[in-house]
C-alpha cells in the first residue's frame, strides 16, 4: 500500500511516498514541542488541521455553513419578476454542476484554511488570458475552479511599496501553473486585512491570516485532552479485586484457584451470581475527581480558540444557549451578529457570480419566452431589458433570528391596520391614477404577509384606473345636471356617510 504526502520544504511542494506515514501525520505535526504559543503554521499545517483535525473543519467551514442555511431573498422589480427570479435560481443551482453555493462556501472555507483563495472562471476553448467576454457569457460552456495558495503561489505575494496604488492590493493577473489568469477571470477572498511586511506561510505571501494561526497552540492542546479522553475511556471498565491470599507462597493450585475466580469475575454479566470472601470487595477505578478537571480544562481550551479564531464558542462546541431566558437570548444575539458580518464579508464574493448567472440566466431565449407569455404588452430591446433587470435585481439576507409564528402574525396584523388606515385617508382625496396606484401598493403589502393571507392578491391596475375615471366622469356629469328633489350621489372618492 502506497501513502504520499504533500508537504511545504522552503516554499516548494514535495511529494513523499511511504508505508502508514499518513496515519501518524497529525500526530506528527500537532504534538511536537516545538509548537509554542505564537507559531506560524505552514501550508501543510493547516491542511493537515483542516482535513484531519477534530475542530478543523469547524473553525474553516461552519461559520461560512450557518451564514448560507437561508438563502438570499431576491426580488426584481421588472415585468415578470416571479419568472426572472425563478431563472436566476435554477441557474445559480447548476453553475459548477453543484451549485453557486456550495462554490462559494468552498471558497471561503479555504480563504479560512490557508488565509487566501481564488475562484478561477474559464471557459471551453479559450485562452484563459484574454479578458472574459460579457455578451458571450448565456452561450459559453463556462468552468469554475477553487484555487488555494500552492496553485496561485508566486502571483499573490501583494505589493509593499506604501507609495503604490496597488499597495497591499490583489491587482496583479493570478499564474497557475504557468499560465496567467485574466484579471476578470478571477476572485481573490483573503481572510483578515493584509499587515506590512507580515509574510504569512500558510499562502506564500504578505496575505492575511489563516483561522489556525493565532489558535494553534490551544488546537495542540485539544488533541492531548482527547488523549486523556482516550486513557480514560481505556479504563472505565477495569475492576479491582481486593482479595485476601491465603499464604504468603502460593502453590499451582493455590494460583490455578484464584484465576479460575478472576476469569468469572471478567466474564460476569447481569442475572448472575458471583461469591467472594466476606474480606474480599471488588471495586471499580474512582473517576469522581477526573470528571471537573477534564470538563474544565475542555471548556477553557474551546474559549481560547473562540478568543484566537476570534469566533463564538457555541459555533465550535455546538452547544444549546444558555437555557436562562437572558442569558440564551443574548448567546443568540452574540452568535448573529457574527454571523451576520461573515454574509457581509462574503458579499463581493457573491457579487462577483451573481454577475455572470444574470447573463447566464436571462438569456435572449428566456426574453423571447417572457414575451410570449405577456403578448399585449410591450417590452424594450433585449440589451435595454437585461440592464434594466440587472439594475433591479435585490439580493438580501434574511434575518437569522426568526420569530414564533404566533409573534408573525401579530406583527402583520398591526402593519395590515396601518396600512388600511393609509388607505381610508389616500383614496378619498387623490386623483383615479394615484387611486389604482394606492389599490397596487395595498396589494403588495398583502402579498408580503403569507401569515395572514393564503392567497396571493393580484391587480389589474390599468383596468382599475380605467374603472375608476369612467366612474368618476359619470359623477361630474351627475353633479354638474341633478335631479331635482333627489339626493346627489356621491362621488367614488368621496367618503360614506
Amino acid at each position: 500500500m502506497l501513502n504520499s504526502e504533500a508537504f511545504q520544504d522552503g516554499g516548494q511542494a514535495a511529494l513523499g511516498v511511504g508505508n502508514g506515514f499518513m496515519g501518524s501525520v497529525l500526530t506528527r505535526l500537532m504534538l511536537t514541542d516545538d509548537i509554542l504559543p505564537g507559531s506560524d503554521p505552514g501550508y501543510q499545517t493547516c491542511k493537515t488541521i483542516f482535513t484531519d483535525h477534530p475542530l478543523g473543519l469547524i473553525l474553516a467551514n461552519a461559520p461560512i455553513t450557518r451564514a448560507q442555511t437561508k438563502p438570499r431573498e431576491l426580488s426584481c422589480k421588472v415585468l415578470g419578476e416571479a419568472a426572472i427570479v425563478k431563472q436566476f435560481m435554477l441557474t445559480w443551482d447548476r453553475i459548477n454542476k453543484s451549485g453557486a453555493t456550495v462554490l462559494l462556501n468552498n471558497l471561503c472555507s479555504l480563504s479560512r484554511v490557508y488565509c487566501i483563495a481564488s475562484i478561477g472562471v474559464g471557459e471551453v476553448g479559450k485562452d484563459l488570458s484574454t479578458p472574459l467576454d460579457v455578451n458571450r457569457i448565456a452561450d459559453a460552456d463556462l468552468f469554475f475552479t477553487v484555487l488555494d495558495p500552492l496553485n496561485t503561489a508566486g502571483s499573490l505575494v501583494l505589493n509593499q511599496d506604501p507609495n503604490s496604488p496597488d499597495f497591499l492590493k490583489v491587482t496583479q493577473p493570478i499564474v497557475v501553473n504557468g499560465k496567467t489568469w485574466h484579471p476578470s477571470r478571477t476572485f481573490v477572498k483573503i481572510n483578515e486585512q493584509p499587515i506590512y511586511i507580515a509574510w504569512t506561510n500558510s499562502a506564500f505571501g504578505f496575505v492575511g491570516r489563516s483561522v489556525y494561526q493565532r489558535a494553534l497552540f490551544p488546537l495542540k492542546t485539544y488533541l492531548e485532552i482527547m488523549l486523556a479522553n482516550n486513557m480514560v475511556a481505556k479504563k472505565i471498565a477495569l475492576l479491582v479485586a481486593k482479595m485476601e491470599s491465603p499464604s504468603s507462597f502460593l502453590d499451582n493450585v493455590i494460583g490455578a484457584f484464584f484465576g479460575q475466580k478472576r476469569g468469572q469475575l471478567k466474564s460476569g454479566v447481569n442475572g448472575q451470581v458471583l461469591s467472594i470472601g466476606v474480606d474480599e470487595s471488588v471495586e471499580s477505578l474512582n473517576f469522581q475527581n477526573l470528571e471537573g478537571p477534564l470538563k474544565l480544562i475542555r471548556d477553557n481550551v474551546i474559549q481560547d480558540i473562540a478568543s484566537a479564531v476570534p469566533m463564538p464558542a457555541s459555533i465550535i462546541s455546538h452547544e444549546a444557549f444558555n437555557k436562562g431566558m437572558a442569558e440564551g437570548t443574548e448567546d443568540a444575539k452574540k452568535e448573529n451578529s457574527y454571523l451576520d458580518y461573515v454574509r457581509q464579508d462574503m458579499n463581493p464574493a457573491y457579487a462577483f457570480i451573481d454577475a455572470i448567472v444574470m447573463r447566464k440566466a436571462w438569456t435572449p431565449e428566456f426574453f423571447e419566452t417572457l414575451k410570449s407569455q405577456h403578448p399585449k404588452l410591450k417590452f424594450p430591446p433585449f440589451e435595454t431589458w437585461l440592464y434594466e433587470c440587472m439594475s433591479a435585481f435585490v439580493a438580501l439576507w434574511p434575518n437569522l433570528q426568526e420569530e414564533p409564528d404566533s409573534e408573525k402574525a401579530e406583527t402583520a396584523k398591526v402593519k395590515m391596520e396601518s396600512v388600511t388606515a393609509t388607505a381610508e385617508v389616500l383614496i378619498p382625496i387623490v386623483d383615479p391614477v394615484n387611486a389604482a396606484n394606492v389599490v397596487q401598493w395595498i396589494a403588495d403589502n398583502v402579498n408580503e404577509m403569507p401569515e395572514l393571507f393564503a392567497g396571493k392578491l393580484d391587480i389589474d391596475v390599468d383596468a382599475l384606473e380605467a374603472h375608476l375615471e369612467s366612474k368618476q366622469a359619470l359623477a361630474e356629469e351627475a353633479a354638474l345636471s341633478p335631479n331635482e328633489g333627489q339626493e346627489t350621489k356621491p362621488t367614488p372618492f368621496s367618503k360614506a356617510s
